[in-house]
């Protein structure tokens, strides 16, 4: 059973297209549903992994990797179709690329890479993924701008845990290529 948290998160994966294809049929409740279960996918690979004691190296990179592939996949999809604003898509997509990039920097540099998501990262994607249901939710329950307030929060609220969650990694790498560069 340590392949089941594997499984699920891969499941997880595969819900993004199914997802996004919602989201272009303008089947935002569909897509709502199907984002709510991806959202209790994430947690219940997490808790197999730990009840099963199955963590393994392969799901402490698939599970990130899945989750920055659905909140991409979706926040680009939405940005779009101008859900959500072009700009925070693209600052959410920079975030992304930059800390890739430096994660692959510090890799080729001291040929080793531990993934340890920051406290602030976990609350800019906490913040992502209530941004996205807001939206999937607004659109698709047919709020009438009852959400409105909400979504335009979540929008500022995201946009600056990007901002520090992205800084954050470019103080973390570059104290580490600080650190090697002294020890040389």
């Amino acid at each position: 059973m340590s392949w089941l948290p594997n499984i699920i998160t891969i499941a997880r994966l595969l819900l993004v297209p199914v997802i996004i294809g919602f989201i272009l049929l303008t089947e935002y409740l569909a897509a709502f549903w199907v984002f709510a279960l991806a959202g209790v996918s994430d947690a219940l690979d997490g808790y197999l992994a730990n009840k099963l004691k199955a963590v393994s190296e392969l799901g402490g990179y698939l599970d990130p990797i899945a989750d920055k592939i659905l909140l991409v996949g979706l926040c680009l999809t939405l940005g779009f179709l101008g859900e959500i604003p072009g700009w925070l898509v693209s600052f959410v997509v920079l975030r992304d690329v930059l800390i890739v990039s430096g994660a692959m920097v510090v890799l080729m540099i001291t040929g080793s890479l531990k993934m340890e998501p920051l406290a602030v990262s976990k609350i800019n994607t906490l913040a992502q993924i209530v941004l996205v249901g807001l939206v999937l939710a607004s659109q698709g329950f047919s709020f009438d701008g009852a959400l409105d307030m909400a979504c335009e929060v979540a929008v500022y609220v995201v946009a600056a845990t990007t901002f520090i969650s992205g800084s954050a990694y470019v103080f973390l790498w570059g104290r580490r290529l600080v650190v090697l560069q002294r020890r040389a």
